[in-house]
């Protein structure tokens, strides 16, 4: 046989290997994507509250029926009272992500919606609830004394009288820089601070 021959065959038999190896991958991954129930849990409904290594363990499995265990393992370990029916965890969770939903999303000026939960206030609002306080401030123009315009844009103080692991008056700082209810994290959690009442 000529050599090219022999190149020719070597090159179909390692092409058709190749092909079927793609082929069974496809299948294996197909096989462990997951279902929009399961993708919609993983990355809107926890996707603030689980860890990296829950969630990497969450991938890994291979069938619902684990997914299904997993999920309820996952409520199990939050919950106050665990071996009872009611968790008020999930619960309070669950009432966080819808209030989230309903009073922090928001649509641009280029009319891009963006749910509550994946907005800064709605992360907050859900990791750590309800302030104690919000002190709002709507944006407007001014003028300096030097007679020179200047303008701020809306912004929120939400302050918490504690937060565990974080510390004491607790204060976080939000500012719609777009005018469009698009209110951003500004700076770091602070701790530390004291609101700002009618008298302050």
């Amino acid at each position: 046989m000529s050599s090219l021959r022999i190149f020719s065959l070597r090159t179909q038999s390692a092409l058709f290997i190749a092909l079927i190896l793609a082929a069974c991958c496809l299948i294996a991954s197909a096989q462990t994507q997951l279902s929009s129930r399961y993708k919609k849990w993983l990355d809107e409904d926890v996707s603030l509250i689980i860890t990296p290594p829950e969630r990497a363990d969450f991938q890994n499995l291979s069938s619902d029926d684990q997914r299904e265990k997993f999920i309820i393992d996952f409520w199990e370990r939050r919950n106050p009272n665990p071996g009872t029916p009611e968790n008020k965890f999930k619960e309070e969770h669950y009432r966080r992500l819808a209030y989230a939903n309903i009073h922090f999303a928001f649509t641009d000026k280029k009319d891009k919606s963006t749910p509550g939960w994946k907005t800064d206030r709605g992360r907050i609002y859900i990791l750590y609830g309800q302030p104690d306080s919000i002190d709002n401030h709507g944006g407007g123009g001014y003028q300096l004394a030097s007679g020179v315009k200047a303008a701020t844009d809306p912004y929120e103080l939400w302050y918490y009288k504690s937060i565990p692991g974080i510390g004491q008056d607790v204060s976080v700082r939000f500012v719609d820089h777009c005018r469009c209810g698009d209110f951003q994290q500004s700076g770091e959690i602070e701790s530390g601070q004291t609101p700002r009442g009618p008298d302050n």
